[in-house]
């Protein structure tokens, strides 16, 4: 079967990539590997060459040249925090981690399983960024990235698609969208933005982010209805009101 085959692949690929790196592979926390199947969750992306691709590309293009230095230099910040303090710029002071232990623990489980659904789904697609498929890449890539350690595009592995910000973006904000309902809808626009700004960066197409979106909010919905977390999510809640961050 299909969907069996494609587990198998991801679990042999992830298990690979720790090995090369002399360090244990991750495993899931909470999830299944059937569960972040990415041949199930994801439709695949345009093919290079393809007249969508191509479609893509010119608006990464458009992006990269009418983007202000305001929004370049948030999504320059962005590119920086891989993480829920992300979130902080619009929960306030109180989103402090280091005081709020049940919620970074569960927020921990989070950043796990969706790190590894995102990076499964990375290794199953294979494809080229879009500063890669540039016809001057060597030249754009100076002026479009906001990753600032890769020197040259051929140093961008292919893992385009999804993207491991926005899925991470998007899981983290489900789950704290869930924690502080009344807060949902700023958070959820949150994590919009926070995609959105790897676009801006040039480091993605709009494909990618939409594919985080789509897979960012299943992990996040998932996790929220698993019964081995209902005691941690209730815990998280708890923890969440007493700071004052919610009242529900």
């Amino acid at each position: 079967m299909k969907s069996e085959y494609s587990v198998f692949v991801l679990a042999a690929l992830l298990v690979a990539a720790g090995h090369a790196q002399n360090m244990p592979a991750k495993t899931l926390k909470v999830l299944t590997p059937a569960d972040i199947d990415p041949g199930r969750l994801l439709p695949p992306p345009p093919a290079d060459g393809s007249e969508s691709q191509r479609q893509e590309l010119k608006e990464v293009e458009r992006l990269v040249d009418t983007r202000s230095k305001e929004r370049f230099a948030q999504a320059k910040w962005d590119n920086q925090h891989e993480d829920p303090t992300a979130f902080a710029s619009t929960l306030g002071l109180a989103f402090d981690l280091t005081k709020l232990p049940a919620t970074a623990k569960l927020l921990a489980l989070v950043m796990n399983d969706q790190s590894m659904a995102a990076n499964g789904a990375k290794a199953y697609f294979h494809r080229r960024f879009p500063v890669a498929a540039a016809p001057d890449a060597a030249a754009v890539y100076r002026t479009w990235s906001c990753d600032e350690d890769v020197k040259k595009p051929a140093d961008r592995p292919l893992r385009s698609y999804p993207s491991g910000h926005a899925t991470m973006g998007y899981s983290v904000g489900i789950v704290l969208a869930a924690l502080m309902p009344e807060k949902s809808q700023a958070i959820l626009a949150r994590a919009a933005d926070y995609a959105y700004s790897r676009e801006v960066c040039g480091d993605h197409y709009h494909s990618d982010v939409e594919a985080s979106h789509a897979l960012g909010n299943a992990v996040g919905e998932m996790l929220l209805s698993s019964a081995g977390l209902k005691s941690q999510i209730e815990a998280a809640r708890a923890e969440l009101r007493a700071a004052g961050l919610t009242a529900q």
